[in-house]
């Protein structure tokens, strides 16, 4: 029930699969492969791989806990029976081109189209029929977190909530986060951002039906926390401090009702909505976290978003649950 430890186990299981994916490649198997030892330590056991149908790169792993001989069953040790994990991209030959294409995808918010996203869903839901909620984590990292977090979503809505562990997780809207230092500015900026996102989505969603509906999916995600892990130093996720963060000030300063609209809207799915076009809700925006900020030093981008940071030792996390409706 340590909440380190629990992280460390998480980040060790993606881990795996980026792993996996190597081995695969450089046809490293039996007693040549080196993913094993990432899941074995824990006493986990590969069950399935998750194949990517455009490339037949390994994106994902299920692995399943055994309890070693020498322990027993303790419902206070609450750990996982199953845990589905995704990689995030891969930037060298036999990766890029299609890791690339899929983080263009996500950026759009358009990731819910492709294969990997579709495959993770199959075999979750194939998993949640036949065992404990309880029992299952999920977990990725990058790009594999926006996977794990759009599956998360869907189960939500479905009335099912799983554990699940987002490690750098990508924020695709305006990272004022890392436009400046200044406090203050950033301050100013996201309550410039805050009126102009609400505004624009009131005003277009009074002439759609939908908006109704889209309003209560996303007050519908406030029943379910994802634990996210973000390092300041990382563009990629670092918006989500300021995020949550703002989200909490405009509640003090009596904008609550603004905060809350803005919250859940992107410009660009306003526009999309605007024009008619089949836009998918902003994937990565959540009125719940519990969120643990890395503030280890990082001294360069490879560091701070990595994966590697997450079961060091001598980690600094400062820890907030953030819970909006």
């Amino acid at each position: 029930r340590n909440t380190c430890h629990r992280r460390s186990i998480a980040a060790s299981l993606v881990q795996s699969v980026y792993i996996l994916e190597r081995d695969r490649q450089q046809n490293r198997q039996g007693f040549n492969a080196l993913a094993p030892p990432w899941w074995e330590f824990f006493h986990f056991h590969l069950i399935q791989v998750l194949v990517d149908n455009e490339d037949q790169s390994y994106f994902g792993a299920i692995y399943e806990y055994k309890f070693p001989n020498s322990h027993f069953h303790n419902k206070n040790q609450n750990p996982p029976k199953y845990v589905i994990a995704f990689r995030g991209t891969i930037a060298k030959k036999g990766n890029r081109s299609q890791d690339f294409k899929l983080d263009l995808r996500l950026i759009r918010d358009n990731l819910h189209n492709c294969s990997r996203f579709h495959i993770g869903l199959q075999v979750v839901q194939n998993i949640v029929q036949n065992h404990e909620v309880s029992d299952i984590w999920l977990t990725g990292h990058s790009l594999g977190s926006s996977i794990a977090l759009l599956i998360g979503r869907n189960m939500v809505k479905t009335g099912i909530h799983l554990e699940t562990y987002l490690f750098n997780p990508p924020f695709t809207s305006l990272p004022i986060e890392k436009f400046t230092n200044n406090e203050k500015l950033k301050h100013g900026i996201r309550i410039t951002h805050s009126v102009l996102t609400s505004g624009l989505a009131s005003a277009v969603n009074s002439c759609k039906s939908k908006s109704t509906n889209k309003s209560e999916s996303f007050t519908l995600l406030s029943s379910w926390i994802p634990n996210l892990f973000v390092n300041p130093s990382d563009p990629i996720c670092a918006e989500y401090v300021g995020y949550f963060e703002h989200r909490e000030k405009m509640a003090a300063i009596g904008k609550g009702e603004i905060g809350r609209i803005a919250t859940q809207n992107s410009i660009r799915s306003i526009i999309g909505n605007a024009i008619g076009k089949d836009q998918s809700e902003p994937s990565h925006l959540l009125p719940c976290a519990y969120v643990a900020i890395n503030s280890s030093p990082s001294p360069d981008f490879k560091r701070a978003h990595g994966i590697h940071q997450w079961w060091k030792p001598d980690l600094q996390c400062n820890y907030k649950l953030y819970q909006f409706r």
